[in-house]
């Protein structure tokens, strides 16, 4: 359990030191076919997993993400986060939990984020927004 804490806290340490100039940070604590989902990607290998952080720097604002809670499992460790940053200076937050697991060397080989586009990004969309809450509302008990 202790090298799955360490190998977690130097996971975090990674993500608390990217930039958009030093994201080989993640080079030293990810497995080379690490693979990576989130509602918008699912991407594998170590340059893939970085070009979706190139492009989050690309397109939003003050990204930066903040870890509120974890836990290590038998089998992954889990994150509880919330994601703040800015699009055409309006910003935004969105919280979501990741599910981050480890090869036998300690290294990431999976991070598998869990959080609702739909509540989060969708339904602050103008008129997608008035769309995603009349379909939610159509389909709650």
């Amino acid at each position: 359990m202790s090298d799955r804490r360490a190998a977690l806290d130097a996971y975090l340490a990674a993500f608390e030191a990217m930039t958009p100039d030093n994201l080989d940070v993640f080079d030293a604590v990810c497995a080379p076919d690490v693979r990576f989902v989130d509602p918008f990607n699912d991407v594998r290998g170590i340059g893939r997993f970085k070009d979706v952080f190139r492009h989050m720097y690309a397109t939003l604002q003050d990204p930066r993400f903040e870890v509120l809670d974890t836990a290590i499992g038998a089998r992954a460790a889990y994150l509880r986060w919330r994601f703040d940053f800015a699009v055409r200076g309006r910003a935004m937050s969105v919280e979501g939990m990741s599910e981050v697991a480890f090869d036998a060397d300690g290294k990431v080989s999976a991070h598998i984020d869990h959080w609702d586009a739909g509540e989060q990004v969708y339904g602050r969309v103008p008129v997608i927004g008035a769309l995603v809450r009349w379909v939610r509302g159509r389909l709650a008990a």
